[in-house]
């Protein structure tokens, strides 16, 4: 057989190309992972995209990008894919039951950014099939660490953290003794409500609640963040994924959202990592490696010269309190804090109960000794997680 120039030269073209997946690709973090690669197109090759709903994004997305699977997780919503005359030519899964059908060998990169606990399962499974995994999803890294940690280990996965202040933290660490760290800063914008009077949050609406000064996110994130639970989620995570305890972490108001992590270190030094208030800082910087050059602003001085640290408010963001409740030790508590806000914030959504009761009712639930005793318990699968996040739900049914 003859090999011209040409074939080899496309045989070479075919090798480079990075092969990557991305769980979650129509929500903020998926589509500015889309948004990156667009105009790089010809460097990678899309195996796997996945949504829960958004069955018109995601058939646009994988005609784009000639993506031939697809998991669409919503029963409904897959149903009307499959009428597409594009889904004949693809493979469309109802679930991530068939992974080891998609993926036949290693791939270079996945993104995991299903929002949500049931972003657990897929993210666990498919650690085994991808080189690197970037991890936005908070829920997964809060309940399953453990979990995840240990596929991790198991297959020699390289993790990337993509939230912006724990990349920015995982940035600054690179090559650091982590026995020189004293202590770790982790900002907060404060949200909508930072500068208002706190005999007025009981009259907040939705439309208030979600309007964040800085980031453009989905409903339920910018309600977390006007709590600022967002900020304990936050905080287990560092924990977690550093491995650093609670003493050493800690949050401080910054409204600008301009600094995003602070290291201060033992010998006398501290670090500082800024960047744009943009996602996309984190996750390009994930995807490449550091020569791969992205178009940013120039430092803003005006900025850095007013960057206005604060402590929290504990009487306007009492939820931070909750920092104090949590126990030492990966325990099935954690399901239950992040499971009793999920429920609360979708009742305040559904306009069920006031803003202000967030923090009232999350306070009082996970101060009942029935819940509490689930500090001394590790969670051993994902079926525990689960298992107690449905408990929780039928517990609040009736609120």
């Amino acid at each position: 057989m003859c090999i011209t120039n040409s074939n080899l030269q496309f045989r070479f073209y075919q090798i480079m190309k990075k092969k990557i997946a991305i769980l979650g690709s129509t929500g903020s973090i998926g589509k500015c992972l889309i948004d990156i690669i667009r105009n790089d197109r010809k460097n990678f090759e899309i195996i796997l995209l996945s949504a829960e709903g958004n069955y018109k994004e995601l058939l646009n997305q994988a005609k784009f990008f000639k993506v031939k699977n697809l998991v669409i997780t919503n029963q409904e919503s897959f149903n009307i894919i499959n009428k597409d005359r594009y889904s004949k030519k693809i493979n469309i899964y109802n679930n991530f039951n068939n992974l080891d059908k998609i993926f036949r060998e290693k791939i270079d990169y996945t993104m995991s950014s299903i929002s949500g606990i049931q972003g657990l399962k897929p993210t666990i499974e498919i650690i085994k099939y991808t080189k690197k995994i970037a991890i936005a999803n908070k829920e997964a890294i809060i309940c399953g660490w453990n979990l995840i940690e240990k596929q991790l280990s198991k297959y020699k996965t390289e993790f990337i953290p993509v939230d912006s202040e724990h990349f920015s933290i995982w940035y600054a660490l690179k090559g650091t003794d982590k026995n020189l760290i004293d202590q770790i800063y982790l900002t907060a914008s404060g949200g909508p409500f930072l500068n208002k009077a706190i005999k007025k949050l009981d009259k907040v609406n939705i439309k208030q609640a979600i309007n964040h000064p800085n980031w453009k996110m989905g409903k339920k994130i910018s309600v977390d963040s006007a709590t600022m639970i967002n900020k304990v989620f936050e905080i287990i995570e560092a924990k977690k994924i550093f491995r650093i305890s609670y003493s050493k972490l800690s949050i401080i108001i910054h409204p600008k959202s301009y600094v995003h992590a602070i290291i201060k270190f033992k010998n006398g030094l501290t670090k500082i990592v800024v960047h744009d208030t943009s996602m996309k800082i984190p996750i390009f910087n994930s995807l490449y490696s550091s020569r791969k050059i992205i178009n940013s602003k120039k430092l803003d001085f005006k900025v850095l010269n007013k960057l206005d640290f604060r402590n929290v408010n504990l009487t306007k963001f009492p939820l931070v309190r909750i920092l104090k409740m949590l126990p030492n030790k990966t325990s099935l508590f954690e399901t239950i804090l992040v499971s009793v806000n999920d429920k609360l914030v979708e009742l305040f959504l559904d306009q069920k109960i006031k803003f202000t009761d967030i923090s009232k009712k999350m306070n009082k639930m996970l101060s009942l000794y029935s819940l509490k005793k689930y500090k001394k318990v590790k969670p051993k699968n994902v079926e525990d997680i689960f298992t107690m996040n449905k408990k929780i739900k039928m517990i609040l049914k009736d609120l």
